[in-house]
């Protein structure tokens, strides 16, 4: 089950029904220190320095408790009670270069600004450039409105305690969270806390998707429809082409532009591959349609714009737009109960509600429901760092995997193929909020295998593995 992304007060509620059940704090602290140790020795190496920051609070003890669970490492532990009669041992303790440093100086009930020595403080970690886990927040952050308090400790990683706080989606704390995971076996009482944001976890998927029938054939996978690619813009279809099969729908045709029909062509096999005319019917016989990567050329047709506009509002089946077609989407309500999805990223969003990306950054969740009233209550997958699922209404879900590695051109295209491919069968489209959210964590999860096992990997290399992560509880 995903988690719910709770506030700072639900946050203290649930610690007080724990400690109502007889749980004691000193047990959780001895728990998020086990987990603050696992944490870190997957982010290092037998022999590597490791640097502890303990403040004087509970995110401090929680700090201290990993020490004696850091095994096979060098660890130095500086206690931080006063910034300014410790700068001269940090500065020391950083001129060791420790592979990581444990930031355990402040938790989520900082909310006031810092002093100026802890502001020198937190700016000379950040300026050292290395790799820090932060705990529960990174040490300056307010978790109740994502705001630097004068400064904040900028994380490679941020393992929360328990679930996601709602400050650390803002526009401002992604600058400071970095990879954020979260420490649930803690001790803590079940929760019952409630949030229209959920916080997806890889073990929503264990049985997805569901195995398939033995009298299965092509037509029980349902025939995927693609209009991708033009002239300057040809690998775009190629690679929704390749991002759609490692779905495995039972079929998939591609109509791409006339002028790069034969080099698209030639790096397809299994796809059916046309060129694009204006008297075909992509959708006749069809699962689902998807349409808009690689359209880019000023040359594509003005009868594709009518197209997106009739299949959005007709069609019955599934139908995804991505890329240039966004700007086709007619608003308004349509007619068909089928599934609408767009999967646009903060510029494009930006564009569609007219406003700028950095106003989509700022408030991703408002930006979301905005562009789904706008064009008939459809599901928007809003791409980016912790990329957002969901709709007008309803809770909205966070996507945990993938890495800045995906900052690459075609990875888009990728996802919104594999995502289309999935939509495109029958015994999948019962549930499309599932596909999509499975689409895109196993697109950011492929992403993650890939990172780990080579530093340079290219989106080809997305295409050929996607599909591959099985998820599983941590």
């Amino acid at each position: 089950m995903p988690l719910p992304v709770i506030t700072v007060e639900q946050m203290r509620q649930w610690e007080k029904a724990t400690w109502e059940t007889g749980q004691t704090e000193a047990e959780v602290i001895r728990r998020v220190g086990l987990e603050v140790a696992r944490h870190s020795l997957k982010l290092t190496r037998p022999g590597d320095l490791l640097l502890i920051l303990a403040g004087k609070g509970h995110n401090g003890d929680d700090a201290r408790a990993a020490r004696e669970h850091l095994v096979e490492r060098r660890v130095d532990l500086l206690e931080v009670g006063d910034p300014e009669k410790e700068s001269d041992r940090l500065e020391a303790l950083l001129s060791l270069k420790p592979a990581l440093v444990i930031d355990g100086l402040f938790g989520i009930g900082l909310s006031r600004p810092l002093s100026s020595p802890w502001v020198r403080f937190i700016d000379r970690i950040n300026r050292a450039g290395l790799k820090v886990l932060a705990l529960d927040v990174p040490s300056g952050l307010d978790a109740s409105k994502g705001t630097s308090q004068g400064a904040a400790v900028e994380a490679s990683v941020t393992l929360t305690v328990g679930a996601p706080k709602l400050g650390m989606f803002s526009g401002e704390a992604t600058n400071f969270v970095g990879r954020l995971e979260v420490a649930r076996d803690v001790g803590l009482a079940p929760s019952i806390q409630k949030s229209e944001l959920q916080w997806t976890l890889p073990s929503d998927f264990e049985s997805y998707p569901p195995s398939r029938v033995a009298q299965g054939h092509k037509g029980t996978y349902g025939h995927l429809s693609i209009i991708a690619g033009s002239l300057g813009y040809h690998g775009a279809a190629v690679l929704t082409a390749r991002g759609a099969q490692r779905a495995q729908p039972g079929l998939v045709t591609l109509y791409t532009q006339e002028p790069v029909y034969h080099p698209v062509a030639a790096q397809l096999q299994a796809v059916m591959v046309s060129p694009w005319r204006s008297d075909l019917r992509p959708g006749e016989n069809r699962t689902a349609i998807l349409i808009g990567p690689g359209l880019a050329s000023p040359d594509v047709p003005r009868e594709i714009q009518k197209l997106v506009e009739q299949v959005w509002r007709d069609f019955p089946g599934p139908v995804v737009i991505d890329a240039s077609a966004l700007a086709w989407i007619p608003p308004g309500e349509v007619s068909a109960p089928a599934v609408r999805v767009m999967t646009p990223h903060p510029g494009e969003a930006a564009r569609l509600l007219q406003t700028h990306s950095k106003e989509v950054q700022a408030d991703r969740i408002t930006a979301l429901r905005e562009l789904s009233y706008r064009f008939g209550h459809c599901w928007v997958v809003l791409k980016g760092h912790q990329t957002l699922i969901g709709r007008s209404h309803g809770e909205i879900y966070v996507n945990p995997s993938g890495n800045p590695h995906l900052a690459q051109g075609g990875s888009g295209d990728v996802l919104s193929g594999y995502l289309a491919g999935l939509l495109a069968q029958p015994p999948l489209q019962r549930d499309a909020l599932t596909a999509l959210r499975y689409g895109v964590w196993q697109h950011g999860a492929t992403a993650d295998l890939l990172q780990h096992e080579q530093c340079n990997w290219v989106v080809e290399d997305l295409c050929s593995r996607l599909g591959q992560v099985r998820a599983r509880a941590e």
